[in-house]
């Protein structure tokens, strides 16, 4: 399984901040952000990685992360995305470095406590399909939400909702996801939505109304890092995270 990292983006919600740089650059307590999604799928064993950003600052994830050597890696690959197209219109810029095999992406501003390798290698026993990540949230509306049936908050997904206004459950989608060799096609067949750009809810509903997208519940604290209340969010929550482990007498993996 390979690895793309999604930062692209104008990160309007953080302006004036990401008027002088891209939002998965500003940091988080100790760390730029990119450095997370980066860790998290390291720590899940996947060592392929390419990187798809875009703007203005491209020039300085390669800067900042190199070849990617501070997190074991022997190369960091880079794709550039001209535009805003939405998430999915970033991923299909991973069809040749996916190569026909199966992927997890990740979004730049995702952070999570606890690692996903259980899920990764579930994952990895599947023939085909998609795989998402569920967790409760007290804010469902901001993000992409699953529609249980029978209106219960468990069990099998009947459709996923970007963004609703009344959200049908608790649960947001989070901004990890594994896919198939067929994600690529799949995008090919979206219609951008009234924001103009190719939605990733859309894509997982096409696995979904298929019978061929699977779900899980992550463990640990997440957050986005998308708005100045859930960047402060996430600082708060890695430096409580930084500090205990300091106490246990251990130290964070990277500097």
């Amino acid at each position: 399984m390979k690895g793309v990292v999604l930062a692209g983006g104008l990160g309007t919600r953080l302006l004036p901040l990401t008027k002088i740089t891209n939002k998965h650059l500003l940091p988080v307590y100790n760390e730029p952000m990119i450095y997370f999604p980066l860790r998290t799928l390291v720590d899940a064993g996947i060592r392929e990685i390419l990187l798809v950003t875009g703007g203005q600052n491209a020039g300085d994830f390669l800067r900042l992360l190199g070849n990617g050597e501070a997190f074991g890696l022997r190369l960091l690959n880079y794709a550039y995305q001209a535009g805003e197209g939405g998430i999915a219109d970033a991923l299909r810029l991973a069809e040749p470095f996916a190569d026909g095999e199966p992927i997890c992406v990740i979004l730049g501003d995702n952070i999570i406590e606890k690692p996903i390798g259980h899920i990764v290698d579930e994952v990895r026993k599947k023939p085909d399909g998609a795989h998402i990540i569920l967790k409760e949230v007290h804010d469902p509306s901001r993000f992409g939400v699953p529609v249980f049936e029978g209106g219960k908050q468990t069990g099998r997904i009947t459709r996923i909702e970007e963004k609703p206004a009344d959200p049908q459950s608790n649960f947001a989608v989070i901004g990890i996801y594994f896919y198939d060799a067929s994600v690529f096609e799949r995008i090919k067949t979206l219609v951008p939505s009234g924001r103009g750009e190719l939605e990733i809810t859309d894509l997982n509903n096409s696995y979904l109304t298929e019978g061929k997208l699977t779900h899980s519940l992550l463990d640990g604290w997440w957050t986005d890092a998308g708005t100045f209340e859930s960047l402060r969010a996430a600082s708060n929550l890695v430096a409580e995270s930084v500090e205990a482990l300091q106490a246990a007498g251990n130290t964070p993996a990277l500097k």
